[in-house]
């Protein structure tokens, strides 16, 4: 035992102090110091710029966004320093198929532009559960929607990427993981809180930009270290670390060796890491979830100013989601060829003295790379481009589960809460969020076989697919009622939790030590298992729907695919609630006129309470909720789009097709 462990002790591994004492010079700290200060410019411009006053200035920016903001930002809210770190990690760990679950988003982002947005647009909403709630009528749903997606948030998003922006600032300046955890949070927190969606969408847009440079310039370090495209491939195949055994553990040579199937993205379907059938359907019913229903991304697609800029952003996006496979799988495989014994750690006590995990240091690998491949300076520019990332999904992320929360919980505890109380209550609930992710940080560093990306894949397929299941047929299918949608989302729901929750008993396992978990509920691989919940929930939506009265058509103008152009007047669903608003509002007293204090004025500004416009007549108020559910578009604009789309759609057929 002791003769494999000394040679490696004796050399000595560089340890966190030389990786911390590299960022320590003039070039990297004025670079990060320059970086935030111009973050910190654009959004107090954004800020000041636009009404943040009005829920729906503070949540959708003023319904005002052009296309390459909308664009950049939809880009940015998906790829957090999740993506940084887990697609490098899984990649180092088994190869390119994961940039597939990249390049699905593809078409899904066309089919969020061409068919989801202008029906949520021409609903009038602001949230998800809004819609459900006006396509479907009554409480549950809603309620039940605004819950798991604030669930989802704290357990997919914001924990995921806390603990890979964690990794960096842990590397970088060698803190502690909850130190380095509670520094990151604190700057965010502040301009969330205090700028609403516009300060998003811009520093998202800056950051976007800055995250595309740095992670370039990375991958042209990365392989011209290797020796360029070819050598890469050969070399990968042969990276092997060089302690195998250890921890009188008697450890099987498909654990260290890379796969054979790692250039392809097509894997057997069924003993395939990530098999195709369950790439192509699986994982596409997933992305419907994520890309066409998702609070977050579907947020910034209503800010758009018209429906080809939210046609174009989708596009855009779209071209932009082909990069991670060069700009984080790539690079995370070409770490293992460099850092071999780090990244591609095996026996349990090596990983936990590389990296203080047992499971596997693949989540390094890109961190890694940054760390020792950059030169000074652009070291301090990839840093902050990690942090970037990180903070620019983490206030996305804020802002939508604070938009959730206040819409769609707050005003159901509070019907008479004015909007000043509805904005202070969604800011408080960032705090309580914050509180409970750092919480959650532990469950994820252990679980799926210390792979980031497969954690956030599974959570996603254990409880994503009912959803998308409900919006689907919510829009295509106009006989749905509000029974079989709900019974839907419950059973597929409570199968999602039965094999979520047995996996976080028993363990995903490693490589070293399987599971023993029953194999009825974890023996089916989880983008299989996404492919039956999926279908469950739709047999049993239409099965209840069917034997259930439908809902008549004077309720679904213009909430449904079939319906979408009627013009007749829809009496929502929901009215009889509205009408008791209504006439609340009208008792609101004339405020005196203004008597605060400078200090408070300043306050004010800063949170974005400032003056009360004049009260709209009807036929404003009229005329803005026309603008505000428009969805037509110029003929010459709607062409140059479409045929952007087909283009779009052609280049994913083919790097699917050459990557097979």
């Amino acid at each position: 035992m002791a003769s494999t462990l000394s040679p490696s002790t004796v050399t000595g591994t560089p340890g966190p102090p030389e990786m911390s004492e590299r960022i320590r010079n003039a070039a990297d700290i004025s670079v990060i110091v320059v970086y935030f200060v111009v973050v910190m410019a654009v959004g107090l411009w954004a800020m000041l710029k636009t009404s943040r006053d009005t829920v729906g200035g503070f949540f959708l920016a003023g319904r005002d966004v052009a296309w390459w903001p909308m664009g950049a930002s939809l880009f940015a809210s998906n790829i957090g320093s999740g993506h940084f770190v887990g697609l490098a990690g899984t990649g180092a760990a088994s190869g390119i198929a994961i940039a597939a679950f990249e390049w699905n988003a593809l078409l899904l982002l066309l089919v969020l532009g061409w068919f989801f947005v202008p029906i949520y647009i021409k609903a009038g909403v602001m949230t998800m559960p809004e819609y459900l709630k006006k396509r479907f009528g009554g409480k549950r749903l809603q309620i039940y929607l605004s819950v798991l997606s604030l669930f989802i948030c704290v357990a997919l998003r914001i924990s995921s990427d806390i603990f890979s922006g964690a990794i960096f600032i842990k590397l970088a300046l060698g803190l502690d993981l909850y130190l380095a955890i509670f520094i990151l949070l604190a700057i965010t927190a502040v301009y969330t809180i205090t700028g609403g969606l516009a300060s998003v969408i811009y520093t998202d847009t800056v950051q976007t930009i800055i995250m595309l440079i740095g992670s370039f310039i990375l991958m042209g370090f990365a392989f011209a270290k290797v020796g360029g495209y070819e050598s890469f491939t050969e070399k990968y195949m042969n990276a092997i670390p060089s302690i195998v055994e250890g921890d009188n553990l008697t450890i099987s040579p498909r654990c260290y060796t890379p796969q054979d199937d790692s250039f392809h993205i097509f894997r057997d379907a069924v003993t395939g890491d990530i098999p195709w059938p369950g790439m192509l359907v699986g994982m596409t019913i997933v992305a419907v979830w994520y890309w066409c229903t998702d609070q977050v991304i579907v947020q910034r697609c209503l800010s758009g100013k018209d429906m080809s800029h939210v046609k174009a952003a989708c596009i855009m996006c779209g071209y932009l989601k082909l990069l991670p496979m060069f700009l984080m799988v790539m690079p995370g495989m070409i770490s293992r060829i460099l850092y071999t014994e780090k990244v591609a750690c095996v026996v349990p006590s090596e990983c936990v003295k590389h990296c203080g995990t047992e499971v596997g240091c693949t989540n390094y690998a890109y961190p890694m790379l940054v760390m020792e491949l950059m030169p000074d300076g652009l070291r301090g520019l990839m840093l902050s481009v990690m942090l970037a990332s990180l903070m620019s999904s983490l206030t996305s992320i804020f802002n939508s589960a604070s938009t959730l929360f206040t819409m769609d919980l707050y005003t159901r505890i509070r019907k008479q809460a004015s909007e000043k109380e509805l904005l202070i209550a969604g800011r408080l609930f960032i705090i309580l969020l914050i509180v409970i992710s750092i919480l959650w940080v532990p469950l994820v560093q252990v679980s799926q076989n210390g792979q980031l990306f497969h954690y956030i894949e599974s959570i996603s397929s254990y409880l994503g697919p009912p959803i998308a299941a409900v919006f689907l047929l919510a829009i295509f299918c106009k006989r749905v009622n509000e029974q079989g949608a709900f019974w839907g989302l419950i059973i597929g729901l409570v199968m999602g939790l039965i094999r979520m929750i047995a996996e976080f008993a028993y363990g995903t396992g490693s490589c070293l030590a399987a599971s023993d978990c029953p194999k009825i509920i974890c023996g089916v691989h989880y983008l299989y298992f996404a492919i039956i919940i999926f279908f469950v929930s739709i047999l049993v939506i239409l099965g209840i729907s069917l034997l259930t009265k439908p809902i008549p058509d004077v309720h679904l103008y213009r909430l449904c695919w079939a319906l979408r152009n009627s013009t007749e007047e829809r009496i929502d669903l929901d009215a009889e609630e509205k009408r008791h608003e209504e006439a609340d509002d009208d008792i609101d007293e004339d405020n005196p006129e203004d008597t605060r204090g400078w200090l408070r004025k300043a306050y004010d500004l800063f949170c974005g309470f400032q003056k009360k416009g004049p009260k709209l007549s009807k036929e404003e108020e009229e005329a803005q909720r026309k603008k505000l559910t428009d969805t037509s578009e110029k003929p010459l604009w709607r062409t140059i789009v479409n045929i952007n789309a087909i283009l779009l759609l052609t280049v994913a057929v083919f790097v699917h097709a050459y990557f097979a």
